[in-house]
């Protein structure tokens, strides 16, 4: 079933107009926040039927709005709905009591603990960083789980979120999401060393590409990255070895040196990002020619061996850019043999 709506979020001292839908049982949307709008009616273009809906589901006339993007909403295997979104920051007339729900103006910061659809947040973000126009599709099954998102015609990257423990509590959120609200998810680390006459080994580490979201420019570890949505440990860790340098590794050659529990919270391009992860670490020890790696060009800007020892002290006294942290080192080098356990609490 094919189906085509307006969805309008009206807008006025940083507050959006929200519909909390409570009334109908066999409603989609039931019990979530949402904007108001409707389903066109024959022969009406997204403006008639946007202007009609807002008229009749809060006594508002618009008097002036912007037509933001096409959301694709996709709901278990018969649901298809083309949703013109709009933002509204003109109105007039006198307010009237809904019969889908409770209005509410809502503060735009508190929106996201309202209970909403997962893409809903997407296509938020996507106002609040003043994108122009924009397409979003979103597939969701019957229980509500987000499975898919595209930004105009390019998949983006969906994670489970994930208790303390590592299991999944169900939830699947997008990428952009999960670092703006410091959602915990998990995540794989990867250092590859070789054997030295210094401290016993080297670390080989990458320089973050420029067009990172967080921490561009800085080294880090040697492979490193997020675990999509219904995927392993392992077999992504494996993937982001095989994508950012080339190396074609297997299972047995990953030895698992522990996990860590970490996170931090700063700003990149005027946002703020937070990063609340659960990373398991591991080592990779086969021979590794730097000549011939194949670097990803968008994650990873060059790679540099450097001394265990000499990186520990690096980032001891922080004197040259990079985002590794102290503690991780201190594992990796207990489960090479370099690091005494009594040292690892200095």
């Amino acid at each position: 079933m094919e189906r085509l709506s307006t969805l309008c979020y009206i807008e006025q001292n940083g507050k959006y107009l929200m519909l909390h839908r409570t009334v109908k049982e066999n409603d989609v949307n039931k019990d979530k926040w949402i904007g108001v709008g409707g389903h066109f009616e024959y022969g009406e273009s997204p403006e008639e039927c946007l202007l009609r809906e807002v008229k009749e589901e809060t006594g508002y006339t618009l008097t002036s709005w912007q037509y933001r993007g096409i959301v694709t909403f996709v709901y278990g295997e018969d649901t298809v709905e083309y949703m013109s979104l709009y933002t509204a920051d003109g109105f007039e007339g006198e307010p009237v009591e809904c019969d889908e729900g409770e209005l509410e103006w809502v503060d735009k910061k508190d929106i996201p603990a309202l209970e909403l659809w997962e893409g809903d947040k997407v296509f938020f973000r996507l106002l609040d960083m003043g994108r122009e126009f924009f397409s979003l599709k979103l597939v969701y099954d019957r229980q509500d789980v987000l499975q898919y998102a595209a930004l105009d015609g390019v998949p983006m990257e969906l994670f489970d979120e994930i208790r303390e423990d590592g299991s999944r509590t169900g939830a699947v959120k997008e990428r952009g999401v999960v670092h703006e609200d410091g959602t915990l998810h998990a995540t794989v680390h990867t250092w590859i060393v070789r054997p030295n006459d210094r401290s016993g080994y080297d670390l080989l580490l990458q320089k973050r590409s420029e067009c990172k979201d967080s921490n561009p420019g800085c080294w880090d570890i040697s492979s490193a990255g997020h675990i999509e949505a219904g995927h392993g440990q392992l077999e992504s860790a494996l993937r982001e070895l095989k994508e950012e340098l080339g190396i074609d590794a297997c299972q047995e050659q990953l030895r698992e040196a522990g996990t860590r529990r970490c996170g931090f919270e700063s700003e990149f391009y005027g946002r703020t990002f937070r990063d609340n992860e659960l990373s398991t670490i591991y080592i990779y020890e086969e021979p590794v020619e730097v000549d011939s790696l194949t670097l990803q060009e968008s994650e990873v800007s060059a790679v540099e061996w450097m001394d265990y020892d000499e990186c520990r002290k690096k980032v001891s006294d922080n004197s040259f850019e990079h985002c590794i942290y102290a503690d991780e080192l201190d594992i990796v080098g207990k489960a090479l043999g370099i690091l005494r356990q009594e040292n690892t609490d200095r």
